[in-house]
């Protein structure tokens, strides 16, 4: 078994995380490490050594790849050089906006600081794609996947009818993806699958994430 640490740094982050490898990458045995501060710490504009060290432990510990499930800690992910793929949480589904030959896509979250981080990190991924953004703040309230597709639901569809593809900007929302594809007609990214099936290829290809 492929061992894969998932470090969160809030615990919302990893259910939809480990739905993740279990759909796009069946191979990988999930471990997941948990630190509750490194969110405050980054808001805070505190270092990120705590985090260098999280996944200086998980590879020591065997892990053969790294996912980081906060967003605001991508750069640590990119700038790790550890000898196994460390991803970042939204790079994978960045990548494939970018490469899609979407004209323009609707970022969707539950929280306007979510949503603002997302869009500009998406729109410094993929320059050449128009990037909305809408909050849906009923989604803050559900946990139930089917009750969290139409909370997005009732907030995406006035935007459709200009847009080609939704992209939900927190791991949190993954689990509605599936549903609010269907209900909608368009394709969902979220950042947990994107990021499994780039994880896996780097793992067990080779390929550069």
């Amino acid at each position: 078994m492929t061992r894969v640490a998932l470090i969160s740094a809030t615990p919302a982050a990893i259910a939809p995380a480990v739905a993740g490898l279990a759909d796009a990458f069946p191979e990988a045995e999930p471990w997941n490490l948990l630190d509750d501060k490194l969110l405050a710490d980054a808001r805070a504009g505190g270092p990120s050594a705590r985090m260098s060290a999280l996944i200086g432990y998980a590879v020591d510990a065997g892990a053969h790849g790294v996912l980081l499930t906060c967003s605001l800690y991508g750069e640590a992910a990119r700038s790790a050089d550890r000898g196994v793929p460390v991803l970042a949480p939204d790079d994978a589904a960045f990548k494939e906006v970018a490469e899609s030959g979407y004209r323009r896509v609707l970022t969707v979250a539950s929280l306007e600081e979510a949503l603002a981080d997302s869009v500009a990190r998406l729109t410094g991924a993929a320059p050449g794609v128009a990037v909305d953004g809408v909050v849906s703040p009923a989604a803050f309230q559900v946990t139930d996947a089917r009750a969290l597709a139409r909370a997005l639901h009732d907030t995406c569809a006035p935007c459709t009818d200009r847009v080609e593809a939704v992209v939900l900007a927190q791991y949190s929302l993954a689990p509605a993806a599936a549903e609010l594809a269907r209900s909608l007609g368009l394709p969902v990214i979220s950042g947990p699958h994107t990021a499994a099936a780039a994880l896996r290829r780097a793992v067990l290809e080779g390929e550069r994430p």
